[in-house]
């Protein structure tokens, strides 16, 4: 009466056939309510088909929901063994009547849905979705609509599925308002169940959010026959005397035994009343605005969804792994505890105010929080950023440069146009040192023959070129690929060509180096000599 149902739901009322049971959790309320439209589906089909068996007809069942659906929906499919559709809500996660049925003439659109047969749900890509399951040999039987989706407390269109719906009777629609359900004893809030006289079942959870411990879950049914029915075991050892006057509860669910949970709710109405648990929920809604009034003032946030009752989606403008350390720090941190969701593919912190007594200043304190953790995230953030674009910078930078000495060395001409203008090659005169046994060193110096030609290529003459003021670079150079040193002296300027090529003539020159074999570094670490002993004659004279 409180929450506003139909008198149709309510036992009490002369004529009904309705009512209601207190459950553990909207899990098993979806579950007994598809077991129960089940049983009606194939009742139906028997009718129809006596010979086919129960198990093809099984096979045949084809159940809806909104991907915003809570997962209990998938769960209870999978036990029911019947296929479940999950389909694309709108953009505000929002479940309409012609994603389900073609309510008009003129053109149809195309949904993204999923099929759960049992195992795992498979992509598909279809347009109205029951006309289409009945064109493939498949039969809808059973419709989970959300009023306060988990993730966002979005409302599916209950009105306007429900007036879709009448033309399949046979179709079971069912209403989980776990969480939001309990807003409804306020009379302003009420419009949110606009489309519940459609419903064959309604279920919400004081445990939520009216002030009952769990579990505590009730479930209101318009025809308490067609629940029963599909549930009834009656052997001998249960039947007593009172089954004409006494409601049997374990014709109500999966277990016989059940605790009192009636209880524990009969004392919350009995302790606050009606009004005081209206004033609670406003305070809590209250609250939430609040939240978002904060949300919205800081530029780095946004909120993501429409806040009507309790729940703040929000995240930091960003990408989603950001989102996700600002969670994992703050969970982490002890202060406050959030859950994350995805609302339209997209990663968001959910804030709800859950304490009894909590208060404006709880609101406060959880944002300093917030915008505290989120700022060292997205200083760091910065300075990460910054680090990786110099980073980049220095991998790019030596990348050109490796590049560039790739293929000068490849193609010399093209980066050294002195050497096409140069025609003849540059004569060097060359030295060979070897030292003696007294220390000295006697250099031979190879005699500048007119025939005599080497070539120096362009990346050794660049090394090799000497400064415009003419200094000596006395610099010695070791290949490795080599058994050989190089010592130049300054080269001076081809006056000739007017290019930049260093030219050995005149009285500068390469000296050439007898290296050892072994890295002199290494010979001397090991205590021996780099030099090997020269080979001596008679006389002493080295040779």
């Amino acid at each position: 009466k409180a929450i506003g149902l139909p008198d149709s739901f309510l036992a009490l009322k002369p004529g009904s056939r309705g009512g209601g049971v207190i459950q553990t959790s909207a899990s098993e309320c979806v579950l007994v309510t598809m077991l129960a439209a089940r049983a009606q589906a194939i009742k139906y089909l028997k009718q129809q088909h006596p010979f086919v068996e129960e198990g093809h007809l099984l096979s045949k069942l084809m159940a809806y929901c909104s991907k915003e659906a809570h997962s209990c929906v998938e769960k209870a499919a999978m036990i029911s063994f019947v296929k479940l559709r999950i389909l694309e809500p709108d953009e505000k996660c929002c479940l309409r009547a012609d994603t389900l049925i073609k309510v008009r003439a003129e053109g149809t659109r195309r949904y993204t849905t999923r099929l759960n047969t049992g195992s795992r749900p498979l992509s598909i890509y279809g347009g109205i979705a029951m006309e289409e399951d009945e064109q493939q040999g498949l039969i809808p039987f059973f419709v989970s609509t959300t009023l306060g989706t988990t993730g966002s407390c979005a409302f599916d269109d209950l009105a306007e599925i429900g007036e879709a719906l009448q033309r399949f009777p046979s179709v079971w629609l069912h209403v989980d308002a776990a969480y939001a359900g309990n807003a409804f004893i306020c009379p302003e809030l009420k419009y949110l169940l606009k489309g519940i006289q459609y419903a064959d079942s309604f279920n919400t959870n004081p445990n939520k959010w009216l002030l009952t411990n769990f579990d505590c879950s009730t479930l209101w049914v318009r025809d308490r026959i067609r629940l029963t029915s599909a549930l009834v075991v009656d052997p001998l050892y249960l039947q007593h005397g009172y089954t004409d006057s006494a409601i049997d509860y374990r014709h109500w669910g999966v277990p016989l035994s059940r605790r009192f949970r009636s209880l524990k709710l009969w004392f919350v109405l009995r302790s606050y009343g009606i009004s005081g648990l209206q004033a609670y929920i406003r305070h809590h809604i209250d609250l939430a605005k609040r939240f978002e009034a904060l949300v919205l003032k800081d530029n780095r946030f946004e909120v993501c969804n429409d806040v009507r009752l309790g729940l703040v989606c929000f995240r930091l403008k960003g990408t989603d792994r950001i989102n996700e350390k600002l969670l994992s720090s703050i969970n982490a941190s002890g202060k406050l505890h959030m859950v994350p969701a995805s609302v339209n593919d997209t990663y968001v912190i959910r804030f709800c105010a859950v304490a009894q007594n909590a208060k404006v200043e709880d609101i406060d304190y959880a944002w300093d929080v917030i915008t505290d953790f989120a700022s060292e995230i997205l200083e760091k953030e910065q300075a990460d950023e910054v680090s990786e674009i110099v980073d980049r910078r220095k991998t790019h930078t030596l990348a050109q440069k490796r590049s560039f000495f790739v293929r000068m060395v490849s193609d010399p001409k093209i980066y050294n146009p002195a050497i096409n203008k140069a025609q003849t090659p540059h004569r060097m005169s060359t030295e060979l040192t070897s030292p003696g046994h007294d220390g000295t060193v006697v250099t031979v110096q190879s005699p500048k023959t007119p025939g005599s030609a080497t070539w120096i290529s362009w990346p050794l003459a660049f090394l090799f070129a000497s400064a415009d003021d003419g200094t000596k670079n006395d610099v010695t150079l070791r290949f490795r690929h080599l058994d050989t040193m190089m010592r130049l002296s300054a080269s001076r300027r081809n006056s000739a060509t007017g290019g930049s090529s260093p030219s050995p003539e005149g009285e500068n020159g390469i000296t050439l180096l007898k290296s050892p074999k072994k890295s002199p570094i290494l010979m001397r670490k090991r205590g021996s000599s780099p030099n090997p002993p020269a080979v001596g004659t008679n006389n002493g004279s080295t040779k």
